[in-house]
């Protein structure tokens, strides 16, 4: 006997994005700041990122370069 299989695509509601197993998936929403970090040979690139988060607005600060491959 085959079941039925069907392909659940991801799912907006309300702001909250669900993923096809229904979990809550985290998204950046803008980017509000950026800084460079300054050591003693080198130059890291930050940006401030807002996210949507289960917990309301949330930020945090994340590798320029790094964010870019996300």
């Amino acid at each position: 006997m085959l079941r039925d299989r069907r392909t659940i695509s991801p799912v907006l509601l309300d702001g909250l994005h669900l993923d096809d197993k229904l979990h809550f998936v985290e998204e950046p929403l803008e980017i509000v700041g950026r800084e460079v970090k300054r050591l003693k040979r080198s130059r890291i690139p930050l940006v401030k990122v807002r996210w949507n988060s289960k917990r309301g607005p949330e930020f945090t600060w994340e590798r320029e370069d790094q964010f870019k491959k996300k």
